[in-house]
């Protein structure tokens, strides 16, 4: 059996010590995450986490560095993510737009009011990104590599595919 943990992304924004954080309906419940969603087709990270923040908060997200690589199996769906999350700011608020499907709303939270609601975070990969943050950690953006074609085929490699 073939194994594809699911690649997403997740953006980081601390404003005066509350984080932007989006309120989603998830089946029947109502569950907090940062800006985040999946990697698309010929999409680099960078873009994904740039389009995510702007479809979930209407917000323009700038990414300034890598906070962490994190992998996850849901024990519910069993399902495997590859979360990629990154840290930035955000600026030209467009509150017109729509939202993504499933998107309530933004919301601007404190550290303390996001762990005082433990049930309601999407998965553990919501507080151990903020974690990650508050400790610190950074990595520069250019650990992040896309290689398009035009630039694979100048590497000396063997591919199979």
């Amino acid at each position: 059996m073939r194994w594809n943990p699911e690649v997403t992304v997740a953006a980081i924004v601390e404003i005066d010590g509350r984080f932007l954080m989006v309120e989603e309906r998830m089946g029947d419940r109502l569950v907090l995450n940062q800006p985040a969603g999946h990697l698309e087709d010929r999409e680099t990270l960078l873009e994904a986490a740039v389009r995510e923040t702007r479809e979930e908060t209407a917000w323009r997200f700038h990414p300034e560095a890598l906070v962490g690589v994190y992998l996850w199996r849901s024990p519910v769906t069993e399902r495997s993510f590859l979360r990629v999350a990154f840290c930035g700011t955000v600026d030209d608020h467009q509150p017109k737009l729509p939202l993504d499907d499933g998107i309530v709303r933004t919301l601007w939270m404190s550290y303390e009011q996001l762990l005082a609601q433990p049930a309601r975070l999407r998965s553990p990969l919501v507080a151990r990104c903020l974690d990650d943050f508050r400790r610190g950690a950074r990595q520069p953006l250019e650990s992040i590599a896309s290689l398009g074609l035009d630039d694979a085929m100048h590497v000396d490699a063997v591919v199979s595919l």
